[in-house]
């Protein structure tokens, strides 16, 4: 029997990866944060889907971490060197390495012989955590790969990616192999919005945010913001691949699965989000060389292993240019860096079918073959 498609379900064009678009959107919409908006925001805020975040593949807490939960999803007697997935810790739970059976880039690595992995599920932060710095995270990813056996393959997704490049350059003999998938380490680079958006507002509207929401830069004010200045746009699905036809069995439950990370933003500390605004998109300094992480001035130079650097053509939350042009910093010989250029946008990169079974399996064999 035949059906008609289902109708799309209206969901902002810009996943919100980047807590700067919707900051910035705001302040050029002249969004004026006075008490009364600040009153709406909060009462959108008491309005949570239904539906909570739940991860696709079987897993087991390892490591809780005050900043993340360290799952574990290795195979049974699993044995070689472990390969951590450092998700994204920019507004949404780490569900977008692990989506839906046949979707997930977990179940990918681990069906293409990746048998000890895990995958950093980051916490949203809490009161108590807005004055923690980006130094904190990286401690406690230190401690994840110590708990692991003390070297590692890691995987760094977006904002994972500049993590993984600051922990690799910090303990360089503690990488074995490194790949940075829609990861903007030469933030100057290409002429992306949000690049232009890093040099454009000034660094008062975003410290103006982070006080208003005490302390914290709170992901339901940033997501709401977003949707009420941009109603009539509609997330772009095709390299996500959630609007199948409606005879399709798994459709609703990828529907579901989508909304219920897509709605359920996380917080950030407000420090934490301030430094990296200024200091990684603002004054580019990882990729200077004058970052300074846990007492030590980084240079990408330290960073010898082998390198995979995975953009997306049309990717305009980080510009091809802010993945690629790595090459120009890191210490890797050319001939054991791979650059990869592959269809569609930022989030197709970490859950599109397609990327998922065209890209990863080669990735996989990738880490396999340097370790």
């Amino acid at each position: 029997m035949s059906h008609p498609p289902r109708k799309k379900t209206s969901i902002p064009a810009l996943p919100f990866f980047w807590p700067i678009v919707a900051a910035s959107a705001m302040f050029e919409a002249g969004a004026a944060l006075t008490a009364r908006n600040l009153a709406f925001l909060a009462e959108e805020e008491k309005l949570h889907s239904g539906l909570q975040p739940s991860f696709a593949t079987a897993n087991r807490p390892l490591l809780d971490l005050r900043t993340m939960v360290l799952r574990d999803y290795s195979s049974m007697g699993a044995q070689g060197l472990p390969t951590i997935v450092d998700a994204p810790y920019a507004g949404h739970r780490a569900m977008i390495a692990d989506y839906q059976p046949g979707q997930s880039l977990m179940e990918t690595l681990r069906n293409n012989g990746i048998s000890r992995l895990y995958l950093t599920d980051w916490k949203s932060a809490t009161d108590d955590m807005k004055d923690l710095e980006i130094d904190q995270y990286l401690a406690e990813l230190n401690v994840c790969v110590d708990e692991v056996g003390g070297r590692v393959n890691l995987v760094g997704l977006c904002q994972g990616g500049w993590m993984s490049a600051m922990y690799a350059a910090r303990f360089p003999e503690k990488v074995a192999c490194l790949v940075l998938a829609g990861s903007p380490v030469d933030t100057d680079a290409g002429d992306g919005p949000i690049k232009r958006m890093a040099h454009t507002y000034p660094e008062s509207f975003y410290e103006e945010l982070v006080k208003l929401g005490g302390g914290l830069m709170r992901g339901r004010f940033m997501l709401r913001g977003w949707k009420n200045m941009h109603p009539e746009q509609h997330y772009i699905s095709e390299h996500v691949d959630l609007y199948e036809h409606i005879d399709d069995p798994a459709y609703l439950k990828k529907e579901e699965a989508f909304e219920s990370w897509y709605e359920n933003p996380l917080d950030l500390p407000g420090r934490w989000y301030l430094q990296v605004i200024r200091q990684i998109f603002r004054e580019n300094r990882l990729a200077k060389g004058t970052f300074v992480a846990l007492g030590r001035t980084l240079s990408l130079k330290a960073i010898t292993c082998p390198v995979y650097l995975l953009a997306g053509e049309s990717d305009d939350i980080t510009t091809r240019e802010q993945v690629l042009d790595a090459t120009k910093y890191l210490g890797t010989p050319a001939e054991h860096i791979v650059q990869k250029l592959v269809p569609g946008g930022h989030i197709g990169l970490f859950m599109g079918s397609r990327t998922l079974k065209e890209t990863w399996p080669g990735i996989a064999a990738w880490i396999a073959a340097t370790v």
